[in-house]
């Protein structure tokens, strides 16, 4: 099976493309999408959106892991994450893909089996659970990893 992470963001998208085989999983790839700051709101969900195209065709995954939106104190932000949300759902139904949506506390219990895990041991525990040399970076590629390694682990 072959999972995709996605921390959505308008600046910053992470994604994480991981295979589980049996009780194994392995990173294939990790990275980010990137938008242009003094862009309007409709070319840089364009962009996500294309990249994000590219990544499911080249991956072929089953399975779309994203963070579930929560709470935020800064109400442009959440619309932002929102709207990027928005294209996340809509190219993985274009894909015809699986989706699953994951809180930041499902995130830490299930690499870590502690809620209130802190940033650095969930992006530990990513490096350990997929065998990689190093940490992944940047932190929204880390996060996208740890959403699908989530969905791998729950997931029958």
């Amino acid at each position: 099976m072959i999972i995709l992470g996605i921390d959505p963001g308008l600046a910053i998208t992470g994604f994480g493309v991981i295979k589980k085989e049996k009780n194994s999983l392995t990173a294939i790839d990790y990275g980010i999408i990137s938008t242009p700051a003094k862009t309007d709101l409709i070319f840089r969900l364009k962009l996500i959106s294309s990249d994000l195209k590219s990544i499911i065709k080249k991956y072929q995954p089953d399975a779309v892991a994203v963070e579930k939106l929560f709470f935020c104190k800064n109400v442009k932000t959440a619309l932002d994450v929102g709207h990027c949300r928005g294209v996340v759902l809509l190219e993985a139904m274009n894909g015809n893909l699986s989706f699953y949506e994951f809180t930041p506390l499902q995130v830490k219990q299930a690499l870590t089996g502690y809620g209130k895990a802190d940033k650095r041991q969930i992006q530990k525990m990513t490096q350990t659970v997929l065998g990689l040399k190093d940490i992944p970076k940047p932190d929204d590629a880390a996060d996208a990893l740890a959403l699908a390694i989530t969905l791998a682990h729950s997931h029958r």
